[in-house]
């Protein structure tokens, strides 16, 4: 969590090239209980928190902090849905569609709360699509979240399996135990 933290420093990786979403759909599949709610969406909080102070010299707290950390919450919701045994092609999958989902809502609630787009469907394919004047096309941020979600759920969930079928090869090189029921008679002992 502290390595991914620190790749969120702005300049660190291309601008919306993240592992976010793949660590937040993960965690979900692989976490168990509260910490695959608390643990991503904590981390997410306090990086949000510290850029939004230190880099982009806004108020801890505001409307995008909190919207952003409702739509991380959808994406650990996603992940739960997905199991870990699940085949790769399965959980990257899900890891993708996790992207796709944070483009969507990020993109719909930028349009709904900014003032740069008309309040029509022209507007909204606006939000989806072009972006604001003077920013990269929303297209560009969606290609990057596409490559980087792709590329770390591929690492995540392939050091996953990997672990998991090098656990699998241990327990099948282990002796069996002895039964208890199994021990000598006292006679046999004599």
């Amino acid at each position: 969590m502290v390595v991914f933290a620190l790749t969120r420093i702005p300049g660190m990786l291309p601008q919306n090239f993240s592992a976010a979403y793949a660590l937040v759909f993960c965690a979900g599949v692989y976490f168990s209980g509260r910490m695959a709610w608390w643990l991503p969406l904590g981390t997410m909080l306090v990086t949000d928190v510290l850029l939004n102070i230190f880099y982009y010299h806004w108020p801890a707290f505001n409307r995008f902090t909190l919207i952003n950390i409702l739509i991380f919450g959808v994406i650990v919701g996603l992940g739960r849905l997905f199991k870990p045994r699940m085949n790769f092609a399965k959980l990257l999958s899900g890891g993708l569609l996790s992207a796709l989902i944070f483009y969507i809502l990020t993109n719909i609630v930028s349009w709904l709360f900014d003032s740069g787009y008309p309040k029509t469907l022209a507007g909204l394919f606006q939000a989806l699509t072009k972006g604001l004047p003077g920013y990269p096309s929303t297209w560009e941020f969606f290609r990057n979240t596409l490559l980087g979600t792709g590329l770390f759920t591929g690492l995540f969930v392939g050091a996953m399996k990997v672990s998991e079928a090098a656990e699998s090869a241990k327990e099948k090189e282990a002796p069996e135990p002895k039964p208890e029921g199994d021990a000598e008679p006292e006679e046999a002992k004599a």
